[in-house]
């Protein structure tokens, strides 16, 4: 297993911490609104990656966090005339029904920030205590020259940082690069702290809960590339300082959804948002993820509803070829089939093993290629190709059992959620009795069934 660890700038074999053991956190949504589809391709991506792990019989545990406190969550809730809490619930609550409807699997655990306030608190004061951070009127800043190797994982140099435009002017700071840890404001929910009413920080908060759910370094941060720069910094910065590491292994970011044409970012602050909740309304679940996964995790997306169609008919191209695997079985007695053994195949029935073996080969080796799903469905297109090929042979065979359990390995790791067109039982009936007429040499029922059969598309 191979991971581009951002850190580094290199692709390196993945070595856990604990063996056969798995520590991962993401980052999770800040609850002041629906979700946009750029918001989900993280959550996609890494429900893939703990399932591929999972597969690997690794024990993973995966944290991704709820940020309910926020200036926008405050602005929302004054403009709605409710409180924060109500603000986060409500679309915390949309959050997790769009994962649910994606058929992402329930993280290990979900911290909020607001359950965790007394442990950010302690933390902040603890930098303050060794010289890490400092306080002026009530705000706390972090002193970033304290820091080594600021910058790394951005790729960026302190110099070009404080020469850019994104370095804001602020009096209160000993240097323009340091960042708030704790917020002096009367604005909106606040806690009491050693230096006075306000709430942290945003970078602050990952740090903290990563050492409250596992007391230590983990294998994989992970998150979107728009957070490389300040916040993963800025995590690892604070680590650094009070814990005298970089707080993950591996740390994993994926490309950002833009819209086709110029490949603008879609952002709610232009307002060119397409919302989850509402794609779901109006395409399968699969379909999306399909579209999300055919592109390396690394490499930006881009997104028009020309190419989620695209997406839409390759989706009922794999749907169909193993809905037809499947349906073949049932006709041709699917259970006398299992009980059977490869021992007992032809020698053109070993090929066809050998065949599905290798497509699945290359599945697997295309996920453990830094999560290469790209490749992988390449490989899934490849099994669609072969199952289409020997169901039109119509003959039986132990292959086709193998074809039916390499869909659904590749299905089980990429997340797609199939419910298959089953053949109906008295479609199965009718086949058999068919069957049963040309072996009797009734000709007429034969030719009668048959007629039906065609009519119904069975045969």
């Amino acid at each position: 297993m191979k991971i581009y660890n951002t850190y580094t700038r290199e692709k390196e074999d993945f070595k856990p911490i604990e063996e056969n053991k798995v520590k991962m956190y993401v980052c999770g949504p800040t609850v002041y609104d629906y979700i946009h589809i750029g918001n989900a391709r993280p959550v996609i991506f890494f429900d893939v990656v703990r399932r591929y792990f999972e597969h690997l019989k690794y024990d993973v545990n995966y944290v991704s966090n709820i940020t309910d406190v926020d200036d926008r969550i405050i602005n929302k809730a004054q403009a709605e005339g409710m409180s924060e809490i109500e603000i986060s619930e409500k679309y915390l609550a949309e959050y997790l029904s769009d994962c649910k409807n994606l058929n992402v699997k329930p993280v290990c655990a979900m911290p909020k920030v607001t359950e965790t306030m007394n442990e950010i608190i302690l933390f902040i004061d603890a930098l303050v205590q060794n010289g890490f951070a400092y306080t002026v009127d009530g705000d706390v800043y972090f002193r970033v020259n304290k820091a080594t190797d600021y910058g790394k994982l951005s790729g960026k140099k302190i110099e070009d940082l404080i020469a850019g435009a994104r370095v804001e002017a602020n009096t209160k700071k000993e240097d323009q690069l340091d960042f708030t840890l704790w917020k002096k404001t009367s604005v909106g929910i606040t806690w009491d702290s050693p230096w006075g009413a306000g709430r942290p920080g945003w970078h602050t908060e990952c740090v903290v809960m990563i050492d409250e759910a596992f007391g230590g370094k983990i294998d994989i941060h992970g998150g979107g590339s728009d957070l490389q720069f300040p916040h993963h910094e800025n995590e690892i910065a604070q680590s650094i300082c009070s814990n005298n590491h970089t707080i993950a292994n591996y740390w994993m970011h994926v490309g950002r959804l833009g819209l086709t044409g110029d490949n603008e970012k879609m952002s709610k602050s232009l307002g060119n948002v397409v919302l989850m909740k509402d794609l779901l309304a109006e395409y399968d679940a699969n379909v999306f993820r399909l579209f999300m996964l055919s592109v390396h995790y690394r490499q930006p997306i881009s997104f028009s509803y020309d190419i989620l169609k695209a997406a839409q008919k390759e989706w009922t191209k794999v749907t169909q070829a193993h809905d037809a695997v499947l349906n073949y079985l049932i006709l041709n007695d699917f259970e006398a089939l299992v009980g059977g053994t490869v021992f007992g195949a032809r020698a053109e029935e070993y090929t066809n093993l050998l065949m599905i073996a290798d497509v699945k080969k290359d599945f697997n080796k295309a996920m453990e290629d830094d999560f290469n799903t790209a490749n992988a469905i390449t490989s899934m297109y490849a099994l669609v190709k072969l199952a289409n090929k020997f169901v039109r042979s119509k003959e039986p065979s132990l292959f086709l059992i193998r074809l039916l359990d390499a869909f659904n390995h590749m299905f089980n790791v990429l997340g797609f959620n199939h419910e298959p067109e089953l053949i109906s039982e008295e479609d199965v009936i009718l086949y058999r009795n068919w069957n049963q007429a040309r072996a009797d040499k009734n000709f007429e029922l034969a030719d009668e069934l048959r007629i039906r059969l065609q009519e119904k598309g069975i045969i």
